[in-house]
């Protein structure tokens, strides 16, 4: 598994299968890209310039909305993952 430093998340990208009005069902290349996932691993949180280490405000298991160009995508076992900053997550889906 990985293991995130500082105020990095790892996100499990969740896939959608999108389609038009129609019922076509859209190929990978003309999909958007996905901006919806689940956090499957946290860091120790962000690190101030006193020393202090601040928690961040999310943890594994949130549903989260992130930023459309945000991150790194990696893969580990064959399943897509991607490591945001804390920064690039815009809401917890409740």
């Amino acid at each position: 598994m990985i293991k995130p430093l500082g105020d990095r998340v790892v996100v499990k990208v969740v896939e959608k299968e999108e389609k038009t009005k129609s019922g076509i069902v859209l190929p990978d290349t003309a999909k958007e890209k996905p901006q919806e996932g689940k956090i499957v691993a946290v860091g120790t949180g962000k690190l101030l310039d006193n020393g202090q280490r601040v928690a961040l405000d999310v943890k594994e298991g949130d549903k989260v909305i992130f930023a459309k160009y945000g991150g790194t995508e990696v893969k580990v076992d064959g399943q897509d993952y991607l490591i945001l900053s804390e920064r690039d997550i815009l809401a917890i889906v409740e």
